[in-house]
């Protein structure tokens, strides 16, 4: 196989606007999510027991979405190998695959937080009235973190249909079969 494009983040946007994207993403999201459910849900009050199910909420959100990356590999039965990088004072859950994914399948792969996540947060923010406030909390800090996977989505996107992305340390490649 022959590389036909490589993409690493951090070195085409850079990690700190990367952060304060993925942050004004989620701030904006929440902003424009508030308004509609909150005027859904009337004039309910917040029930301030939700700060406890919002605090462990947030602690177990960022492994929960790595664990949602690799939930359809493992249905799929392919081989992919958890890793915990400890690049700042924080340990960064991760993934990879042992072999390079069809295009269709990474696509989905990287889209599966948002659907398995995102989506079932909008709602719960709109059936539980009580704790709508911290759901939407929640739903808007993983949509600030699945910006990075939109940024991916895009550059995978645009790879030829018989494309395959290998995922790395420093971002991905998109290989394309040789023409023997």
């Amino acid at each position: 196989m022959n590389c036909w494009k490589s993409y690493n983040l951090n070195k085409e946007f850079g990690i700190n606007r990367i952060i304060i994207m993925s942050a004004f993403v989620a701030l904006a999201s929440f902003i424009l999510l508030y308004v509609p459910i909150s005027t859904f849900h009337g004039t309910q009050n917040a029930k301030d027991t939700g700060i406890y199910f919002f605090i462990i909420a947030i602690i177990f959100l960022f492994p929960m979405h790595t664990f949602m990356h690799m939930l359809p590999l493992i249905i799929l039965k392919k081989s992919v190998k958890p890793a915990i990088l400890n690049h700042s004072k924080l340990p960064l859950f991760t993934y990879y695959a042992n072999e390079p994914l069809a295009k269709n399948i990474s696509l989905f792969v990287t889209l599966a937080p948002t659907i398995c996540i995102t989506l079932p947060l909008l709602a719960a923010s709109i059936i539980l009235a009580d704790y709508y406030v911290y759901v939407l909390l929640i739903a808007a800090l993983h949509i600030g973190i699945t910006y990075t996977d939109f940024l991916y989505v895009a550059q995978i996107y645009k790879a030829p249909k018989q494309a395959y992305v290998e995922n790395d340390v420093d971002g991905f490649d998109i290989l394309i079969k040789n023409a023997d």
